[in-house]
């Protein structure tokens, strides 16, 4: 299998995924057939989950984000969990992630760079104090700080920019990567897929269950399931 014999030959894997990554564990993609965007709300879930909806309809972007954006019940799947062994092993240094859902870690990996943020952190826009998920899962309505402020979770929205730290992370990464596994994203969202040009090895693999724009430029490219494709890759 030319994967494994990629992986066994590299020395710094760098690991690039999006939401296909986690919808083995249950977790809806956006643009899949079953994905958020294919479903019927009052609103575009793109327009919901920007930075005005957030301002101007707190209350319904809330209730929103709770219903379908908070899957706190997953567990990690296959591709989680060989991507944590991999890091075991020492291969892999870095896991670059777009997902909010937190699997990676909860499999056990250590350096995962999280570009959108994620629902285990939220903050108020008053204060600046952190809280947990449960600030959100457990309220009703919007949330409130102690000192009276919104609780906003600690994930990007549309029209707001990235953790500059977490990207400056990621560019390093990449372009210290010997092999660099793109995987479970269409790499249509900017511009977290625009940081794969800072990748300049010759072991580019993507695993995708759909064409994606770099295919042509890929050294391997793999139209299946993630989870299988690297279980099979790692035993």
């Amino acid at each position: 299998m030319a994967l494994k014999q990629f992986i066994q030959t590299s020395e710094y894997i760098v690991f690039f995924g999006g939401a296909g990554v986690s919808t083995e564990s249950g977790i809806p993609d956006f643009r899949g057939a079953d994905g958020l965007y294919h479903q019927q709300y009052a609103y575009p879930p793109e327009t919901i989950l920007s930075h005005t909806f957030f301002m101007r309809h707190t209350e319904k972007f809330f209730s929103f984000y709770r219903e379908k954006m908070l899957c706190l019940d997953a567990v990690p799947n296959r591709a989680h969990k060989a991507l944590a062994e991999l890091e075991k092993l020492g291969k892999l240094k870095a896991v670059i992630t777009q997902n909010i859902d937190g699997l990676h870690q909860i499999a056990g990996s250590r350096n995962v760079l999280e570009l959108h943020g994620s629902v285990y952190r939220n903050y108020c826009v008053s204060c600046g104090r952190f809280y947990g998920v449960e600030a959100i899962a457990e309220s009703e309505g919007v949330p409130r700080c102690s000192c009276g402020g919104v609780i906003k979770p600690d994930v990007t929205l549309y029209e707001e920019s990235l953790d500059e730290n977490t990207t400056s992370g990621a560019v390093r990464a990449i372009a210290s990567a010997d092999m660099l596994i793109v995987g479970g994203t269409s790499l249509n969202v900017h511009p977290a897929a625009g940081l794969l040009r800072y990748y300049r090895g010759n072991k580019l693999v993507l695993i995708n269950k759909t064409v994606t724009p770099l295919d042509e430029r890929a050294d391997l490219v793999i139209h299946e399931n993630i989870g299988k494709t690297l279980a099979e890759a790692t035993l």
